[in-house]
Protein backbone atom coordinates (compact mmCIF):
# COMPACT_ATOMS: atom_id res chain seq x y z
CA UNK A 1 0.00 0.00 0.00
CA UNK A 2 2.83 2.36 0.59
CA UNK A 3 4.09 1.46 -2.49
CA UNK A 4 1.35 2.47 -4.18
CA UNK A 5 0.85 5.27 -2.47
CA UNK A 6 4.94 6.62 -3.06
CA UNK A 7 4.14 5.97 -6.47
CA UNK A 8 1.32 7.93 -7.15
CA UNK A 9 3.57 10.48 -4.97
CA UNK A 10 6.35 10.16 -7.46
CA UNK A 11 3.67 10.95 -10.16
CA UNK A 12 2.12 13.49 -9.30
CA UNK A 13 5.32 15.55 -8.64
CA UNK A 14 6.35 14.53 -12.09
CA UNK A 15 3.08 16.17 -13.38
CA UNK A 16 4.31 19.13 -11.66
CA UNK A 17 7.31 18.94 -13.27
CA UNK A 18 5.75 18.98 -16.67
CA UNK A 19 5.17 20.86 -19.43
CA UNK A 20 3.56 23.84 -17.31
CA UNK A 21 6.74 23.71 -15.27
CA UNK A 22 9.05 23.95 -18.66
CA UNK A 23 7.26 26.79 -19.69
CA UNK A 24 7.03 28.63 -16.99
CA UNK A 25 11.44 27.94 -16.42
CA UNK A 26 11.86 29.31 -20.04
CA UNK A 27 9.41 32.71 -19.42
CA UNK A 28 11.19 33.15 -16.54
CA UNK A 29 15.01 32.40 -18.06
CA UNK A 30 14.40 33.69 -21.73
CA UNK A 31 12.33 36.91 -21.12
CA UNK A 32 13.28 37.56 -17.28
CA UNK A 33 9.56 37.72 -16.45
CA UNK A 34 7.82 35.50 -13.43
CA UNK A 35 4.61 33.91 -14.58
CA UNK A 36 1.78 36.75 -13.30
CA UNK A 37 -0.70 33.66 -13.56
CA UNK A 38 -1.22 30.33 -12.97
CA UNK A 39 -0.50 27.98 -16.18
CA UNK A 40 -2.10 24.83 -16.76
CA UNK A 41 -0.52 22.53 -19.44
CA UNK A 42 -2.13 19.88 -22.12
CA UNK A 43 -0.49 16.81 -19.74
CA UNK A 44 -2.39 18.32 -17.08
CA UNK A 45 0.66 19.74 -14.98
CA UNK A 46 0.81 23.61 -13.71
CA UNK A 47 2.60 26.11 -12.85
CA UNK A 48 2.73 29.84 -11.43
CA UNK A 49 0.81 31.73 -8.56
CA UNK A 50 -2.35 29.90 -7.09
CA UNK A 51 -5.38 32.29 -6.51
CA UNK A 52 -4.76 33.68 -10.03
CA UNK A 53 -6.64 33.37 -13.43
CA UNK A 54 -5.14 30.40 -14.80
CA UNK A 55 -4.50 29.92 -18.62
CA UNK A 56 -5.32 26.53 -20.12
CA UNK A 57 -2.78 25.58 -22.85
CA UNK A 58 -5.80 22.72 -24.58
CA UNK A 59 -3.44 21.75 -27.21
CA UNK A 60 0.36 21.75 -28.05
CA UNK A 61 -0.78 24.22 -30.66
CA UNK A 62 -1.05 27.12 -28.56
CA UNK A 63 2.59 26.96 -28.85
CA UNK A 64 2.99 26.93 -32.29
CA UNK A 65 0.68 29.70 -32.80
CA UNK A 66 3.01 32.14 -30.31
CA UNK A 67 5.98 30.43 -32.66
CA UNK A 68 4.82 31.55 -35.83
CA UNK A 69 3.62 35.15 -34.44
CA UNK A 70 5.23 35.95 -31.36
CA UNK A 71 3.47 38.05 -29.27
CA UNK A 72 -0.16 39.57 -28.92
CA UNK A 73 -1.00 38.30 -31.92
CA UNK A 74 0.18 34.63 -31.30
CA UNK A 75 -2.09 34.80 -27.92
CA UNK A 76 -4.95 36.11 -29.45
CA UNK A 77 -4.77 33.60 -32.29
CA UNK A 78 -4.62 30.54 -29.54
CA UNK A 79 -7.31 31.98 -27.56
CA UNK A 80 -9.56 32.59 -30.89
CA UNK A 81 -9.40 29.44 -32.14
CA UNK A 82 -9.90 28.18 -28.36
CA UNK A 83 -6.36 26.30 -28.02
CA UNK A 84 -5.73 28.46 -25.33
CA UNK A 85 -8.28 29.35 -22.65
CA UNK A 86 -8.44 31.24 -19.58
CA UNK A 87 -10.22 30.36 -16.08
CA UNK A 88 -11.33 32.73 -13.94
CA UNK A 89 -11.46 36.35 -14.67
CA UNK A 90 -10.08 37.45 -18.25
CA UNK A 91 -10.31 41.28 -17.70
CA UNK A 92 -8.21 40.37 -14.33
CA UNK A 93 -6.06 37.99 -15.85
CA UNK A 94 -5.30 40.33 -18.20
CA UNK A 95 -4.32 43.16 -15.79
CA UNK A 96 -1.77 41.09 -13.85
CA UNK A 97 0.17 40.70 -17.33
CA UNK A 98 0.05 44.37 -17.86
CA UNK A 99 1.22 45.05 -14.15
CA UNK A 100 4.14 42.39 -14.41
CA UNK A 101 4.96 43.96 -17.74
CA UNK A 102 5.66 47.24 -16.06
CA UNK A 103 6.97 45.86 -12.33
CA UNK A 104 9.25 43.97 -13.65
CA UNK A 105 10.48 45.41 -16.94
CA UNK A 106 12.01 42.82 -18.89
CA UNK A 107 12.50 44.81 -21.65
CA UNK A 108 12.94 43.92 -25.37
CA UNK A 109 14.57 40.05 -25.49
CA UNK A 110 17.46 40.15 -27.18
CA UNK A 111 18.08 36.18 -28.19
CA UNK A 112 21.68 35.12 -28.87
CA UNK A 113 22.56 31.81 -30.61
CA UNK A 114 22.58 30.59 -27.20
CA UNK A 115 18.66 31.55 -26.43
CA UNK A 116 18.20 30.60 -29.94
CA UNK A 117 19.55 26.90 -29.12
CA UNK A 118 17.41 27.24 -25.61
CA UNK A 119 14.64 27.84 -27.01
CA UNK A 120 14.31 25.51 -30.02
CA UNK A 121 15.51 22.67 -27.96
CA UNK A 122 12.57 23.89 -25.46
CA UNK A 123 10.09 23.43 -28.10
CA UNK A 124 10.98 20.23 -29.42
CA UNK A 125 10.84 18.96 -25.73
CA UNK A 126 7.39 20.29 -25.80
CA UNK A 127 6.44 19.01 -29.02
CA UNK A 128 5.34 22.14 -30.14
CA UNK A 129 7.28 22.07 -33.70
CA UNK A 130 5.39 21.87 -36.80
CA UNK A 131 3.18 23.26 -39.67
CA UNK A 132 2.18 26.76 -39.11
CA UNK A 133 -1.38 26.85 -37.46
CA UNK A 134 -4.10 28.69 -39.91
CA UNK A 135 -5.44 31.79 -38.39
CA UNK A 136 -8.74 31.81 -37.58
CA UNK A 137 -11.01 32.47 -39.97
CA UNK A 138 -12.81 35.34 -38.08
CA UNK A 139 -9.42 36.93 -38.67
CA UNK A 140 -9.45 40.58 -41.35
CA UNK A 141 -7.47 39.86 -44.64
CA UNK A 142 -8.68 43.76 -46.21
CA UNK A 143 -7.96 44.34 -49.86
CA UNK A 144 -6.68 47.12 -51.69
CA UNK A 145 -5.09 50.61 -51.10
CA UNK A 146 -5.11 51.72 -47.55
CA UNK A 147 -8.15 53.79 -46.84
CA UNK A 148 -9.39 53.45 -50.42
CA UNK A 149 -13.25 53.55 -50.50
CA UNK A 150 -13.52 49.99 -51.44
CA UNK A 151 -11.08 49.27 -49.18
CA UNK A 152 -12.92 51.55 -46.32
CA UNK A 153 -16.36 49.72 -47.11
CA UNK A 154 -14.46 46.16 -46.83
CA UNK A 155 -13.19 46.91 -43.10
CA UNK A 156 -16.51 48.59 -41.77
CA UNK A 157 -18.30 45.57 -42.68
CA UNK A 158 -16.23 43.01 -41.31
CA UNK A 159 -17.29 44.37 -37.68
CA UNK A 160 -20.25 46.64 -38.18
CA UNK A 161 -22.13 43.75 -40.18
CA UNK A 162 -21.56 41.22 -37.75
CA UNK A 163 -25.06 40.95 -37.45
CA UNK A 164 -28.06 43.11 -35.76
CA UNK A 165 -29.39 40.46 -34.06
CA UNK A 166 -26.10 40.55 -32.03
CA UNK A 167 -25.37 44.21 -31.22
CA UNK A 168 -29.32 44.19 -30.13
CA UNK A 169 -28.11 41.76 -27.69
CA UNK A 170 -25.06 43.49 -26.37
CA UNK A 171 -26.44 47.68 -26.74
CA UNK A 172 -28.66 49.41 -24.95
CA UNK A 173 -32.42 50.11 -26.51
CA UNK A 174 -30.78 52.83 -28.40
CA UNK A 175 -28.10 51.02 -30.03
CA UNK A 176 -25.37 53.20 -29.48
CA UNK A 177 -21.88 51.69 -30.11
CA UNK A 178 -20.01 54.15 -28.17
CA UNK A 179 -19.20 56.09 -24.58
CA UNK A 180 -21.71 56.35 -22.87
CA UNK A 181 -22.06 59.00 -20.15
CA UNK A 182 -22.55 58.69 -16.05
CA UNK A 183 -24.24 61.21 -14.53
CA UNK A 184 -25.19 59.20 -11.44
CA UNK A 185 -24.64 55.89 -9.91
CA UNK A 186 -27.60 55.42 -7.87
CA UNK A 187 -29.68 51.87 -8.96
CA UNK A 188 -31.78 52.29 -12.07
CA UNK A 189 -29.53 54.25 -13.78
CA UNK A 190 -27.97 51.83 -16.17
CA UNK A 191 -26.25 51.84 -19.48
CA UNK A 192 -29.65 52.90 -21.27
CA UNK A 193 -29.93 55.80 -18.75
CA UNK A 194 -26.18 56.59 -19.73
CA UNK A 195 -26.28 56.10 -23.54
CA UNK A 196 -29.15 58.98 -23.41
CA UNK A 197 -27.46 61.15 -21.37
CA UNK A 198 -24.21 61.26 -23.93
CA UNK A 199 -26.76 61.90 -26.77
CA UNK A 200 -29.01 64.64 -24.98
CA UNK A 201 -24.91 66.02 -24.23
CA UNK A 202 -24.43 66.04 -27.53
CA UNK A 203 -27.29 67.69 -28.21
CA UNK A 204 -26.97 70.47 -25.79
CA UNK A 205 -23.31 71.51 -26.75
CA UNK A 206 -24.45 71.26 -30.93
CA UNK A 207 -27.29 74.39 -29.61
CA UNK A 208 -29.83 72.22 -31.57
CA UNK A 209 -33.20 74.19 -32.61
CA UNK A 210 -36.77 72.65 -34.34
CA UNK A 211 -36.22 72.68 -37.73
CA UNK A 212 -32.57 72.76 -37.83
CA UNK A 213 -30.48 70.44 -40.32
CA UNK A 214 -28.12 68.05 -38.58
CA UNK A 215 -25.37 65.58 -40.48
CA UNK A 216 -24.49 62.39 -38.54
CA UNK A 217 -20.94 61.35 -40.24
CA UNK A 218 -21.07 57.13 -38.86
CA UNK A 219 -24.25 57.39 -37.79
CA UNK A 220 -23.94 53.68 -36.52
CA UNK A 221 -27.33 52.53 -36.01
CA UNK A 222 -28.96 56.16 -35.62
CA UNK A 223 -29.25 56.16 -31.87
CA UNK A 224 -27.87 60.08 -32.39
CA UNK A 225 -30.16 61.20 -35.44
CA UNK A 226 -33.39 59.21 -34.05
CA UNK A 227 -32.88 60.94 -30.73
CA UNK A 228 -32.54 64.63 -32.30
CA UNK A 229 -35.25 64.35 -34.27
CA UNK A 230 -38.05 63.00 -31.64
CA UNK A 231 -36.51 65.14 -29.07
CA UNK A 232 -35.36 68.26 -30.74
CA UNK A 233 -37.56 68.61 -33.59
CA UNK A 234 -34.54 68.69 -36.49
CA UNK A 235 -34.34 67.49 -40.01
CA UNK A 236 -31.19 64.47 -39.64
CA UNK A 237 -29.56 62.82 -41.97
CA UNK A 238 -26.79 60.03 -41.32
CA UNK A 239 -24.94 58.14 -43.31
CA UNK A 240 -22.91 54.95 -42.95
CA UNK A 241 -20.88 52.44 -45.11
CA UNK A 242 -22.84 49.25 -43.09
CA UNK A 243 -25.64 48.18 -44.97
CA UNK A 244 -26.82 46.62 -41.77
CA UNK A 245 -26.82 49.10 -39.80
CA UNK A 246 -28.38 51.39 -42.84
CA UNK A 247 -31.20 48.67 -42.40
CA UNK A 248 -31.57 48.82 -38.90
CA UNK A 249 -32.14 53.01 -39.19
CA UNK A 250 -34.66 52.67 -41.84
CA UNK A 251 -37.00 50.02 -39.93
CA UNK A 252 -36.73 52.32 -36.94
CA UNK A 253 -37.56 55.59 -38.97
CA UNK A 254 -40.84 53.62 -39.91
CA UNK A 255 -41.70 52.15 -36.83
CA UNK A 256 -41.13 56.01 -35.32
CA UNK A 257 -43.02 57.66 -37.58
CA UNK A 258 -39.79 59.87 -38.94
CA UNK A 259 -39.65 59.39 -42.54
CA UNK A 260 -40.30 63.14 -42.95
CA UNK A 261 -37.12 64.30 -41.05
CA UNK A 262 -34.36 61.10 -40.49
CA UNK A 263 -32.64 59.92 -43.54
CA UNK A 264 -30.05 57.62 -43.68
CA UNK A 265 -27.97 56.99 -46.84
CA UNK A 266 -24.93 54.16 -47.70
CA UNK A 267 -22.42 56.79 -48.18
CA UNK A 268 -18.80 57.31 -47.91
CA UNK A 269 -18.38 60.69 -46.17
CA UNK A 270 -15.97 61.87 -49.15
CA UNK A 271 -19.35 61.37 -51.23
CA UNK A 272 -21.62 63.93 -49.44
CA UNK A 273 -22.05 66.82 -51.26
CA UNK A 274 -25.00 68.49 -49.70
CA UNK A 275 -25.34 72.45 -49.14
CA UNK A 276 -23.94 72.94 -45.46
CA UNK A 277 -25.78 71.94 -42.40
CA UNK A 278 -26.71 73.90 -39.34
CA UNK A 279 -24.86 71.28 -37.26
CA UNK A 280 -22.46 68.50 -37.57
CA UNK A 281 -22.16 65.29 -35.49
CA UNK A 282 -19.26 62.32 -36.16
CA UNK A 283 -19.51 60.08 -32.90
CA UNK A 284 -16.26 57.41 -32.79
CA UNK A 285 -15.89 57.55 -36.87
CA UNK A 286 -12.90 59.44 -37.16
CA UNK A 287 -10.78 56.86 -35.83
CA UNK A 288 -11.17 55.15 -39.14
CA UNK A 289 -10.92 57.59 -41.13
CA UNK A 290 -6.53 57.29 -40.59
CA UNK A 291 -3.67 59.76 -39.89
CA UNK A 292 -2.88 60.02 -43.70
CA UNK A 293 -6.84 61.23 -44.96
CA UNK A 294 -7.62 63.06 -41.81
CA UNK A 295 -6.85 66.36 -43.44
CA UNK A 296 -9.59 65.25 -45.96
CA UNK A 297 -11.83 64.66 -43.66
CA UNK A 298 -11.86 67.56 -41.61
CA UNK A 299 -11.94 69.77 -44.68
CA UNK A 300 -15.04 67.62 -45.53
CA UNK A 301 -16.44 68.37 -42.02
CA UNK A 302 -15.35 72.05 -42.71
CA UNK A 303 -17.55 71.93 -45.76
CA UNK A 304 -20.33 70.06 -44.56
CA UNK A 305 -20.96 72.65 -41.90
CA UNK A 306 -22.84 76.79 -42.35
CA UNK A 307 -20.45 79.24 -41.05
CA UNK A 308 -21.23 79.95 -37.50
CA UNK A 309 -22.29 76.10 -37.29
CA UNK A 310 -21.06 73.78 -34.98
CA UNK A 311 -19.61 70.73 -35.33
CA UNK A 312 -19.24 67.69 -32.55
CA UNK A 313 -16.48 65.07 -32.52
CA UNK A 314 -16.41 62.21 -30.04
CA UNK A 315 -13.32 60.08 -30.87
CA UNK A 316 -10.97 57.79 -29.15
CA UNK A 317 -7.20 58.97 -28.84
CA UNK A 318 -3.89 57.22 -27.66
CA UNK A 319 -0.74 58.37 -27.35
CA UNK A 320 2.80 56.33 -27.98
CA UNK A 321 2.93 52.87 -29.47
CA UNK A 322 0.13 51.11 -31.28
CA UNK A 323 -2.14 53.98 -32.63
CA UNK A 324 -4.36 51.05 -34.37
CA UNK A 325 -4.95 49.51 -30.77
CA UNK A 326 -2.52 46.74 -31.02
CA UNK A 327 -2.20 43.59 -32.97
CA UNK A 328 -5.46 41.89 -31.89
CA UNK A 329 -7.39 44.94 -32.82
CA UNK A 330 -6.04 45.17 -36.11
CA UNK A 331 -6.02 41.54 -37.06
CA UNK A 332 -9.95 40.86 -35.62
CA UNK A 333 -11.95 43.84 -34.75
CA UNK A 334 -10.90 47.15 -36.98
CA UNK A 335 -7.85 47.16 -39.29
CA UNK A 336 -7.05 50.19 -40.60
CA UNK A 337 -8.03 52.68 -37.41
CA UNK A 338 -5.54 54.75 -36.03
CA UNK A 339 -6.13 56.24 -32.71
CA UNK A 340 -3.94 59.52 -31.69
CA UNK A 341 -3.05 62.11 -29.20
CA UNK A 342 -6.37 64.36 -28.90
CA UNK A 343 -3.68 67.15 -29.43
CA UNK A 344 -3.41 65.65 -33.13
CA UNK A 345 -6.98 65.99 -33.84
CA UNK A 346 -7.76 69.30 -32.40
CA UNK A 347 -4.53 70.60 -34.75
CA UNK A 348 -6.17 69.39 -37.80
CA UNK A 349 -9.16 70.60 -37.05
CA UNK A 350 -7.87 74.07 -36.22
CA UNK A 351 -5.97 73.76 -40.09
CA UNK A 352 -9.13 72.62 -42.04
CA UNK A 353 -10.31 76.67 -40.61
CA UNK A 354 -12.78 75.12 -37.48
CA UNK A 355 -11.91 76.90 -34.18
CA UNK A 356 -11.85 74.67 -31.02
CA UNK A 357 -14.65 75.63 -28.14
CA UNK A 358 -14.52 72.88 -25.83
CA UNK A 359 -12.65 69.69 -25.01
CA UNK A 360 -14.10 67.21 -22.33
CA UNK A 361 -12.29 63.77 -21.44
CA UNK A 362 -14.47 60.79 -20.73
CA UNK A 363 -12.00 58.02 -20.22
CA UNK A 364 -13.39 56.55 -17.00
CA UNK A 365 -17.04 56.67 -18.65
CA UNK A 366 -15.89 54.38 -21.38
CA UNK A 367 -14.19 52.01 -18.95
CA UNK A 368 -17.67 51.80 -17.23
CA UNK A 369 -19.63 51.54 -20.66
CA UNK A 370 -17.35 48.36 -21.92
CA UNK A 371 -18.01 47.07 -18.64
CA UNK A 372 -21.27 46.93 -19.09
CA UNK A 373 -21.47 45.38 -22.69
CA UNK A 374 -18.78 42.52 -21.42
CA UNK A 375 -21.20 41.81 -18.39
CA UNK A 376 -24.42 41.48 -21.08
CA UNK A 377 -21.88 39.23 -23.03
CA UNK A 378 -21.14 36.98 -20.43
CA UNK A 379 -24.50 36.84 -18.98
CA UNK A 380 -25.89 36.09 -22.42
CA UNK A 381 -23.46 33.90 -23.81
CA UNK A 382 -24.79 30.85 -24.95
CA UNK A 383 -27.11 33.17 -27.07
CA UNK A 384 -24.62 34.91 -28.29
CA UNK A 385 -22.84 31.68 -29.45
CA UNK A 386 -26.09 31.31 -31.34
CA UNK A 387 -26.16 34.12 -33.28
CA UNK A 388 -22.63 34.56 -34.33
CA UNK A 389 -20.31 31.26 -33.49
CA UNK A 390 -17.67 30.40 -30.78
CA UNK A 391 -15.14 31.86 -32.62
CA UNK A 392 -16.78 35.38 -32.85
CA UNK A 393 -17.90 35.39 -29.25
CA UNK A 394 -14.48 35.15 -28.30
CA UNK A 395 -13.22 37.31 -30.14
CA UNK A 396 -16.07 40.11 -28.45
CA UNK A 397 -14.69 38.59 -25.06
CA UNK A 398 -11.39 39.76 -25.49
CA UNK A 399 -12.02 42.78 -27.24
CA UNK A 400 -14.20 43.84 -24.66
CA UNK A 401 -11.72 42.92 -21.55
CA UNK A 402 -8.56 43.89 -23.06
CA UNK A 403 -10.52 47.56 -24.44
CA UNK A 404 -11.94 48.29 -20.88
CA UNK A 405 -8.46 47.98 -19.23
CA UNK A 406 -6.92 50.24 -21.82
CA UNK A 407 -9.50 52.76 -20.83
CA UNK A 408 -8.79 51.61 -17.26
CA UNK A 409 -5.47 52.19 -17.34
CA UNK A 410 -5.28 55.52 -19.50
CA UNK A 411 -3.22 54.03 -22.41
CA UNK A 412 -6.56 54.53 -24.58
CA UNK A 413 -8.88 57.61 -23.74
CA UNK A 414 -11.89 59.11 -25.36
CA UNK A 415 -12.85 62.55 -25.88
CA UNK A 416 -15.54 65.18 -27.16
CA UNK A 417 -14.59 68.05 -29.22
CA UNK A 418 -17.05 70.53 -30.10
CA UNK A 419 -15.50 73.38 -32.47
CA UNK A 420 -17.63 75.96 -34.94
CA UNK A 421 -16.94 76.99 -38.42
CA UNK A 422 -16.43 81.20 -37.66
CA UNK A 423 -18.26 83.31 -39.42
CA UNK A 424 -16.25 86.08 -41.21
CA UNK A 425 -16.86 88.66 -38.53
CA UNK A 426 -15.63 86.04 -35.87
CA UNK A 427 -12.85 85.62 -38.09
CA UNK A 428 -11.42 89.31 -38.63
CA UNK A 429 -12.74 89.73 -34.29
CA UNK A 430 -9.87 86.64 -33.82
CA UNK A 431 -7.42 87.89 -35.83
CA UNK A 432 -7.21 91.11 -34.18
CA UNK A 433 -7.31 89.93 -30.85
CA UNK A 434 -4.50 88.38 -32.02
CA UNK A 435 -2.08 90.82 -32.85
Amino acid sequence: MSATVEGVRVSESRQRRGAADRIERAVRDLIGLALPVGITAWDGSSAGPEGSPRVVLRHRRALRHLLYSPGELGLARAYVSGDLDVEGDLADGLRRCWAALREQRPGKVRFGPRQWRRMLGEALALGAIGPRPAPPAGEAKPRGRLHSRPRDREVIAHHYDTGNDFYQLLLDPSMAYSCAYWTRDEDGHGLAEAQREKLELICRKLELAEGDRLLDVGCGWGSLILHAAQHHGVRATGVTLSAQQAAHVRQRVAELGLQDRVEVRLQDYREIDDQPFDAVASVEMGEHVGEGNYPVYAAALHRLLRPGGSLLIQQMSRAGTAPGGGAFIEAYIAPDMSMVPVGHTLGHLERAGLEIRDVQAMREHYARTVEEWARTLEHDWDRAVRLVGVEQARIWRLYLAGGGLAFEENRMGVNQVLAVRPTARQAVAAARSAR
